[in-house]
């Protein structure tokens, strides 16, 4: 029997995720109630992170050893699709911030595996605890910075942002254009390139205090969609981070990543589920208006008509369609032993993506046709609100068109485009 909003989605939860699942259950009514409030003003409802920090969500995916929940992939798909119904801006920032949890994670798990010597798995154990103690014991929330402005041709994120070494540490200079919870989270973690490195080798990371001298917040921006997310990005002016904040060991980086299970850093598959939850949140919205509206000629109820119940199968089919693929994704990422190897679980991800977020969108645009102008098609009414946030899955990581491509080239030349370079 389902009682979790997450069950919707993550159907065969155990007992340990249904109880993660309840204390996400306990925060939807407070999402909810600040919704619309978030999407009309496009700013992040701040007292948000005391709420999911109170109820120890922040640190969902971290073990419990480092102060968190324990919970794993499947915990957090379930979380930002229950987090989607309630307040589609709130999930998303939430999913970045879990999202960082992977720089400890697969940072341990590449220790375990023996890809650093000795000198740097000192240095590697440190951040990574670290990290993970920031999210789990302390209830910090982080706000993790990749992309930037600067796109190359042959990478959809491109490292423009340099970090050059001092005495101490070091000196980072860039502008990241996207990181959900700009000027709202405690820390940043941000992504930087080491001077005289030129491929994903010289990728580090870094903590950045909020509040460092030398970082600044980007001008806002008026979104169409997912308007409270705080995405608007910082700008770094030399600004100084100690070793101790630092995981700078050239090759670090690609050896953590060798270790995520499927989609980039393991999790991104729980992003879209943020899109998958706020579509069916609409889809609920849409058919409680269709039963409960009715002609004042018969009495019936709205959704009876021929032209209503069409647009309601399109409707089934969207969600059907989003719910399919995005539950094989996960099922795929998670399951032990694995399914298929790593590049086609990869390829796979590629081309879910890509349909969970158009069916979404459709799904939204029949919900807006089923609903007519006296169905809630004011500006800041869910019809409208819900498409313009379902919107963004078309366009966030990469769109469906870019997925298909690189699906295309690992089918054909056998390996995946690089997805991060150096400009």
């Amino acid at each position: 029997m389902q009682t979790m909003t997450g069950q919707f989605f993550i159907t065969d939860m155990t007992a340990a995720e249904v109880a993660r699942a309840e204390r996400v259950e306990k925060v939807l009514p407070a999402l909810a109630a600040q919704a619309a409030e978030v999407d009309a003003r496009g700013e992040f409802h701040v007292p948000h992170i005391r709420t999911l920090s109170d109820a120890g969500l922040l640190g969902m995916v971290v073990p419990e050893t480092y102060g968190g929940l324990g919970g794993g992939l499947r915990d957090l798909c379930a979380a930002t699709f229950a987090l989607g119904t309630a307040c589609p801006s709130t999930a998303l920032t939430y999913f970045f911030h879990c999202s960082s949890a992977s720089r400890g994670l697969l940072a341990l798990e590449a220790l375990e595996a023996g890809l650093f010597d000795d000198e740097e798995a000192l240095r590697v154990r440190a951040f990574a605890e670290k990290l993970l103690h920031t999210m789990g014991t302390e209830g910090k929330w982080l706000a993790n910075f990749a992309s930037e402005s600067v796109k190359s041709e042959k990478a959809a994120i491109t490292i423009g942002t340099r970090a050059t070494p001092v005495e101490g540490g070091y000196r980072l200079t860039g502008v990241k254009s996207f990181g959900c919870a700009t000027g709202v989270a405690d820390r940043y973690l941000v992504t930087a390139s080491l001077d005289g490195e030129d491929t994903a080798a010289g990728l580090c990371t870094f903590f950045v205090d909020r509040d460092a001298e030398g970082v600044s917040e980007r001008e806002h921006w008026d979104a169409i969609g997912m308007r409270g997310t705080a995405t608007h990005g910082i700008v770094l002016e030399n600004v100084f981070v100690a070793d101790a904040d630092a995981l700078a060991i050239p090759g670090a980086f690609t050896r953590c990543m060798q270790m995520s299970r499927g989609s980039f850093v393991g999790n991104q598959v729980a992003g879209i589920a943020c899109y998958l939850g706020a579509a069916h949140s609409l889809y609920q919205y849409t058919i409680g208006q269709l039963r409960s509206k009715k002609f004042a000629d018969s009495d019936k109820p709205v959704g009876t008509a021929p032209y209503q119940q069409e647009l309601i199968g399109h409707m089934l089919v969207e969600l059907e369609t989003a719910t399919i693929w995005l539950r094989r994704q996960v099922e795929l990422e998670c399951s032990e032993p694995p399914l298929l190897p790593k590049d086609e679980v990869v390829k796979r991800w590629r081309l879910c993506k890509g349909v969970v977020a158009e069916a979404a969108f459709r799904l939204g645009t029949y919900c807006v046709k089923a609903g007519g102008t006296g169905g809630g098609t004011g500006n800041h009414g869910v019809p409208a609100r819900s498409l313009r946030d379902l919107c963004m899955g078309l366009v966030q990581a990469f769109p469906a068109e870019r997925g298909r491509l690189m699906a295309a080239q690992m089918e054909i030349e056998g390996s995946e485009q690089a997805q991060f370079g150096t400009r």
